[in-house]
């Protein structure tokens, strides 16, 4: 079975051919102590189901693994800086499957990595966090028009997480127009966020603590 197809027709509406791990893995070793820094930000704009992100996930959990059995890292040291992993990776993705996987996919090999290691000690709270972290880095969305493709019709935003201190982490949301467009700025992040959030422990990351439903 063809693993870089799913049908015939997805390739012919929408382009859909997915990278084998063999090619992934080669064109990330070409960057690979960004893939091995924890703060470091991977945008993929036609992320599929998440084969590189996935990978570039694999290899941060695998750097913060490496800590723990070192003991450099404590539990909670490990959590906050796994979900500061988390927090770097983003995707945006046109057909709702592919997004949809793609989510669960990073959330399931985080939870299963981190269950490894702390088994009956982990925290519902930690994995909570990154499912929402991953339900705002992974973007239903046309990434050449700039806009979200759930019926909205809204503009694309990225949600820029940055830690400052005591495990909390500042969130600004930027509109990806001015992120890559023609008002592109220096780094990822321009100096112009659309909206700021007051700061968040990593543990109380999710949906009331932004004023969501």
């Amino acid at each position: 079975m063809d693993t870089q197809i799913k049908s015939k027709e997805r390739v012919s509406a929408h382009g859909e051919v997915f990278t084998n791990p063999r090619e992934v893995n080669a064109m990330l070793d070409l960057v690979k102590p960004e893939t091995e820094r924890l703060d470091s930000r991977f945008l993929e704009p036609a992320c599929g189901d998440g084969n590189f992100l996935i990978e570039i996930l694999r290899r941060k959990l695998a750097v913060c693994e490496v800590r723990v059995k070192s003991r450099q890292y404590t539990q909670l040291q490990y959590e906050e800086n796994a979900v500061l992993a988390v927090t770097s990776i983003y995707g945006i993705e046109l057909l709702p499957d592919n997004a949809a996987a793609c989510r669960q996919r990073l959330l399931d090999y985080f939870t299963e990595q981190y269950q490894s290691l702390f088994k009956s000690k982990c925290k519902d709270a930690c994995i909570e966090a990154v499912r929402y972290i991953l339900s705002k880095n992974i973007i239903l969305g046309d990434a050449l028009t700039y806009r979200r493709v759930d019926g909205s019709g809204e503009w694309i935003h990225i949600c820029e997480w940055s830690p400052v201190g005591n495990g909390k982490f500042n969130r600004r949301d930027y509109e990806f127009s001015y992120l890559i467009g023609e008002y592109e700025s220096d780094g990822l992040f321009s100096d112009l966020p659309a909206q700021t959030f007051p700061p968040v422990h990593f543990l109380k990351i999710n949906a009331a603590a932004y004023g969501e439903q």
